[in-house]
């Protein structure tokens, strides 16, 4: 099987916001495989089950396999971590991209769509994933430091620390994302 790439949104996001579309550009530009899933978002329909049902079509056609790597931002991080270890899926490499867990806070609509995704037995993916990289800033608008520090610290083979760069999106500025392009 051949290496492969996926890159999945956070909460209210989608596949063309951010830097995803520049980044999947930049990955497919090598012939690479990369998929950019479209989540559903938005309160009742943005929860565990309705994003464990869109992986599992992606799981059971052999598309997530030992030689996958998964770019996740904001609250996809801790979703993929859960996947993947609720479904015995062991894959290359997880980059994480402000990923935090357990963390409320941040408005009622979002507190709401997150909660469902929050895992209690994170370490555990360390068993899932030869690697996994986690991105994080310091002055994150959305999520605090801790809570992303927090989270790295538990499940990080290596940590990378963005000083000033907000929520790493297009709000921040971060319509490309050079510095995760080494990582890959």
């Amino acid at each position: 099987m051949k290496d492969n790439y996926f890159i999945i949104h956070g909460s209210f996001g989608s596949p063309y916001s951010n830097w995803f579309g520049w980044l999947a550009d930049f990955i497919s530009a090598d012939g690479k495989q990369v998929y950019v899933p479209d989540f559903p978002i938005g309160v009742r329909f943005q929860n565990y089950e309705n994003w464990s049902k869109l992986l599992k079509v992606y799981l059971e056609t052999g598309l997530i396999n030992q030689n996958t790597t998964i770019v996740a931002h904001s609250i996809a991080p801790v979703f993929v971590c859960k996947f993947l270890v609720e479904n015995n899926v062991k894959v290359n490499k997880i980059i994480s991209v402000c990923g935090f867990n357990n963390y409320l806070g941040i408005n009622e609509e979002y507190d709401a769509v997150n909660k469902s995704m929050f895992f209690d037995n994170l370490e555990s993916v360390k068993d899932y994933a030869k690697e996994i990289v986690c991105f994080y800033s310091d002055n994150d608008p959305y999520v605090k430091f801790e809570a992303e520090k927090g989270f790295a610290d538990k499940i990080a083979t290596e940590q990378v620390l963005m000083h000033d760069a907000g929520h790493i999106n297009a709000e921040s500025g971060y319509d490309t994302f050079e510095e995760i392009v080494s990582y890959l």
